[in-house]
């Protein structure tokens, strides 16, 4: 199950700005908005100095302003009850804004938040025991037979998961990418302080009390595209 979202390459330290960019091609009734507008909206906010976002409730509060859609703040991880939330919510074909630490391919890393990045998760890859998947809201994939695609918008999310995968786009790269659940969780929960040379470089960046730990750490951002904001 994926829902499509454009592509952007960051200019700057902009990449939880611009995975807002993507997920707000997401909103119902769709809404035209351009990157500078989510730019100066975070800056006038105080969210951001350099485009840099350290805060997942900031950015929540950031997505409800611009996108005009109700935005969710989960924390506490994403295994667990969460990992069941964010999985409907992808079913659903609704965005999921993730803070993760980025290796040199792009993929999910663990070093500590000092290359900590943003992704906007719009599908998801479950992986389920053959046989037990209906075949009344499925249809296999005619070039890989082992790839059942929903037929319908009301197909079920499937339970008794044995693997999770989110496919997800961030913005140094053009390309989806396909990411174990598992290796996302991890990689976000040890989010915990800005890279030692990036904090001595003499730029100014907005932190929020508590540090990169209290801001990203075990959290992601929910857009709920069809929801108008309270």
């Amino acid at each position: 199950m994926n829902t499509y979202v454009p592509s952007l390459i960051q200019d700057g330290p902009q990449c939880g700005l611009v995975a807002l960019w993507m997920a707000a091609h997401l909103r119902q009734p769709q809404l035209s908005i351009d990157m500078d507008t989510i730019v100066q909206t975070a800056l006038s906010r105080g969210y951001t100095a350099q485009g840099e976002m350290f805060s997942a409730n900031n950015m929540a509060l950031l997505a409800e302003e611009v996108c005009g859609c109700k935005a969710e703040l989960l924390s506490g991880g994403l295994s667990g009850k969460n990992a069941e939330t964010i999985i409907r919510h992808l079913w659903g074909r609704q965005p999921v804004l993730i803070p993760y630490d980025e290796d040199y391919n792009h993929e999910p890393c663990q070093r500590s938040g000092h290359r900590a990045h943003w992704a906007v998760a719009s599908g998801v890859l479950l992986g389920v025991d053959q046989g037990s998947l209906s075949t009344v809201h499925t249809e296999p994939d005619p070039t890989l037979p082992w790839l059942h695609l929903p037929s319908d918008t009301i197909s079920p999310c499937p339970v008794g998961l044995r693997e999770v995968y989110i496919l997800a786009k961030q913005g140094k790269s053009l390309r989806y990418q396909l990411w174990s659940l598992d290796s996302v969780t991890q990689s976000n929960e040890q989010l915990r302080t800005m890279d030692p040379q990036r904090a001595n470089d003499g730029t100014q960046y907005v932190v929020p009390q508590g540090g990169v730990e209290a801001g990203l750490a075990g959290q992601v951002v929910l857009l709920h595209t069809q929801a108008q904001k309270q």
